[in-house]
């Protein structure tokens, strides 16, 4: 494993090498990739969006693989309950002391846990990780207790087969970091991942190259990466300017029913950083933040019919909103 990343060249190395073991088993998806490593890096959580088939749980299974970390899986279903996630308290018999409660922990007691298709559990059951992705502890019959750290949950849903699916509500969907979208491979992509199919599962090559320890070095270098007045004031510009209102842009005002939480700029804030240092810069850049802005603002923004009617989508809104900031 690479040395603790507690300097930029240390932590340029680590997700260099992170990133390297990633591309043995998934081909393209460059920003999903760039995604999952910040979300690692800065603690939080990225939903990854995309039609079946194109990487989404293999990619967390590659990320599990590179990075030693203890991960869990959890295939939600409609059946699912929330115990099924936290754990539960069970009693038994004891002859010397009698009845006594034991917890038994769930699956969320990880550093990476995957939520397989996280919308097809109730709403009931998908509250149960509102918590842990917030706070970073699960409380049960009354008892809080904490979740190991760095903690990082990767969501996948399906956009296209909506049946059977519970939408994630607002409230959850801003405790996500990020969220990714899987584009479809190109030809040449296609051509690789088609030769390589007789080799077998691509995760068994992935080499653990770096550890808990180093992730939050990573992150406690990120949030000390400076930022100029100007930049932070660029960045919550483009917060205020998603908000609809009667002075908002056109594409605001007549499509966006609900504009993005102060959550927004934090995301905005430490993805930017992460991708500063990621880049090779030592101080949070105007171009950091607008790399970032589609994927940690897509999720945010809820858009009314107008908008689904005339295939307006969240980063065309965004792009327009970047295009008209000063600077």
């Amino acid at each position: 494993m690479t040395s603790e990343a507690s300097d930029p060249g240390a932590f340029r190395e680590t997700a260099a090498s992170i990133e390297q073991q990633i591309g043995r088993a998934i081909v393209g998806q460059r920003e999903a990739v760039r995604g999952v490593m910040v979300c690692l890096i800065g603690g939080g959580h990225a939903l990854l969006e995309g039609i079946p088939g194109v990487g989404k749980t293999s990619m967390a299974r590659a990320f599990a693989a590179a990075v030693q970390l203890s991960h869990s899986r959890i295939q939600f279903t409609p059946d699912l309950m929330p115990a099924d996630i936290t754990g539960t308290t069970v009693f038994s018999e004891d002859p010397v002391e009698g009845l006594r409660a034991q917890f038994h922990r769930g699956p969320v007691f990880c550093n990476l846990l995957l939520a397989d298709e996280i919308n097809r559990a109730s709403p009931r059951t998908q509250s149960a990780l509102l918590e842990a992705m917030q706070e970073g502890t699960v409380t049960v019959a009354g008892t809080t207790r904490p979740l190991p750290t760095p903690f990082c949950v990767l969501a996948t849903q399906n956009p296209v087969e909506m049946q059977g699916t519970y939408p994630l509500p607002e409230a959850q969907l801003d405790r996500f970091l990020v969220k990714l979208r899987f584009s479809y491979p190109t030809e040449a992509e296609l051509a690789t991942i088609v030769a390589q199919t007789n080799d077998g599962e691509r995760t068994e090559d992935i080499e653990a190259v770096a550890g808990a320890d180093q992730l939050l070095a990573m992150g406690a270098l990120a949030r000390k990466v400076p930022a100029a007045a100007s930049v932070l004031a660029h960045l919550s510009e483009l917060v205020l300017a998603l908000q609809p209102s009667p002075d908002a842009a056109a594409m605001v005002r007549d499509y966006v029913q609900l504009g993005p939480s102060p959550r927004a700029a934090q995301a905005l804030s430490l993805a930017g950083r992460i991708t500063a240092l990621l880049d090779g810069r030592h101080n949070l850049a105007v171009e950091d933040v607008h790399e970032v802005a589609p994927m940690a603002l897509r999720h945010r923004l809820v858009l009314n019919f107008d908008a689904e009617r005339e295939a307006v989508t969240p980063e065309m809104i965004i792009a327009d909103a970047l295009a008209r900031l000063p600077g």
